[in-house]
């Protein structure tokens, strides 16, 4: 059983400055890092293991390469298959994906850091800011998952 708090659980509250900008850019561009560090030296095995139906560690790790709206089934993880790709596809798609919402950040005006919209899910206003913390959140989320799952298999 995950100790991991349930992610649609979570609540969240964006009271810190829009000047942590650059270091949530840097959590973000840490995580295929050690996505990579906790998936590469497991076992094909333990990489596609769905213990107790959920997902498993490769599954975890899959990504798009633009944010969608909230799956609340997760119809869209469990069509794309990930347990029947390589996991360096895998963590190369994750990459590739963080790598292009940090890119697209990184060429806005500075001002735009602090303009909020609201969350569709979470019905509140959310900085730029906000939302790459959110994102930063939902990362450390399945990292998490992926670190109960290998470190139960092991």
């Amino acid at each position: 059983m995950s100790q991991a708090p349930i992610w649609f659980d979570r609540k969240f509250e964006f009271s810190f400055p829009a000047e942590l900008f650059p270091n949530i850019c840097v959590r973000l561009r840490g995580t295929p890092a050690r996505i990579e560090e906790m998936l590469n030296r497991c076992a094909h095995e333990v990489l596609i293991a769905k213990p107790q139906g959920k997902w498993s560690p490769q599954e975890q790790a899959g990504a798009r390469d633009q944010l969608t709206a909230a799956d609340l089934t997760n119809r869209g993880t469990d069509e794309a298959n990930h347990n029947s790709h390589p996991l360096s596809r895998i963590l190369t798609g994750f990459r590739a994906a963080r790598e292009k919402l940090l890119r697209t950040v990184n060429e806005l005006d500075p001002s735009l850091y602090a303009r909020t919209i609201p969350h569709p899910r979470l019905k509140i206003p959310m900085r730029l800011v906000d939302h790459l913390y959110f994102v930063a959140e939902h990362d450390d989320h399945h990292l998490a998952c992926i670190w109960e799952l290998v470190k139960a298999a092991t």
